[in-house]
């Protein structure tokens, strides 16, 4: 994943396209200073992770845009997160997302929302960078809500 985040770089250098070259360049940045926290260089698990809270950022980013009308803002944003969703793995479907939620439902048996926790922790570790997991945790409220 690094390399291929690299070469990119590389590639938009070449190419002048100078808003994916700075969404690349953004995250280079974040790699290198987790890198520096941690100690040790990324693997390919953590690199999603870091795109993901990226992302993440973005779409939260466009909330406040639309607040104040600002169109243009919320156009590049969603631009970057274009360029951002190719490093991501393949998303799972709403309906790929629901069998699996329910396939940890049969699995933990919950009573009540005091299980949401049992719950996310096995719907992350299934989900995690496949899944919008606010999205995941949502629809386990629902059902929880629902016992």
């Amino acid at each position: 994943m690094r390399d291929r985040i690299l070469n990119d770089l590389k590639e938009a250098m070449k190419a002048q396209d100078k808003t994916t070259l700075a969404v690349i360049r953004m995250v280079k940045g974040a790699m290198q200073m987790e890198e520096l926290n941690k100690k040790k260089e990324l693997d390919d698990d953590e690199v999603i992770a870091l795109i993901a809270k990226q992302i993440k950022t973005r779409k939260e980013s466009i909330v406040e845009f639309e607040k104040g009308n600002r169109q243009d803002l919320i156009d590049a944003t969603n631009t970057e997160i274009e360029i951002l969703n190719k490093y991501m793995p393949e998303q799972l479907s709403e309906e790929e997302v629901n069998k699996i939620i329910d396939e940890i439902f049969a699995d933990v048996k919950p009573e009540s929302m005091r299980d949401m926790g049992k719950i996310m922790g096995q719907a992350n570790a299934k989900l995690k960078g496949r899944a919008d997991m606010s999205y995941v945790s949502s629809i386990i409220k629902n059902k929880l809500n629902n016992l």
